[in-house]
């Protein structure tokens, strides 16, 4: 790629997650969420991957690494619905707002969300659906990369021969 380019993709890709971020972290009162916000922050590492190449790519995303990530993103998911089946009786229930009062006031504390419209676990659940898109989105284009280098060097070869 161009020298330009790559000056470019690098900045852009931080603003870009900066506004994905932004966008999952005020889900539960604008439009948007953890969809929406980690597929933003997932465009801006695809701007650096198809710009820089898989092995220089500034943010090294290793195979080991987004597993983790994902795999916290999932866990996490799973942790706050099991929260609410024990706590309020329903798989993710928002044990941070409490409506039916069946939660302890001191578990109920500690899911809620310091906001003014008291959204409680919606918040965590953005971003832990964010984390999962966010590398979900990612691990696809990186594949697709990988194979398409692959054909591409494997034809090259051919002709070659």
């Amino acid at each position: 790629m161009s020298d330009l380019l790559k000056l470019i993709a690098y900045p852009l890709s931080f603003i870009m997650i900066g506004y994905g971020a932004m966008t999952i972290l005020g889900g539960h009162i604008t439009p948007g969420g953890g969809f929406q916000g980690g597929a933003i922050m997932a465009s801006g590492a695809i701007l650096c991957i198809l710009t820089y190449g898989l092995k220089d790519n500034p943010f090294n995303l290793s195979h080991e690494r987004m597993s983790i990530i994902e795999s916290c993103g999932a866990l996490c998911y799973i942790l706050l619905g099991l929260v609410g089946l024990f706590t309020g009786g329903s798989f993710l229930y928002n044990v941070g707002t409490n409506l039916m009062n069946l939660v302890p006031a001191g578990t109920a504390a500690i899911f809620n969300f310091p906001d003014a419209l008291n959204a409680g676990i919606i918040p965590y659940l953005n971003i832990t659906i964010g984390l999962k898109v966010f590398i979900g989105l990612t691990t696809l284009v990186i594949l697709f990369y990988s194979v398409t280098k692959f054909q591409a060097d494997y034809v090259d070869d051919e002709e070659i021969d």
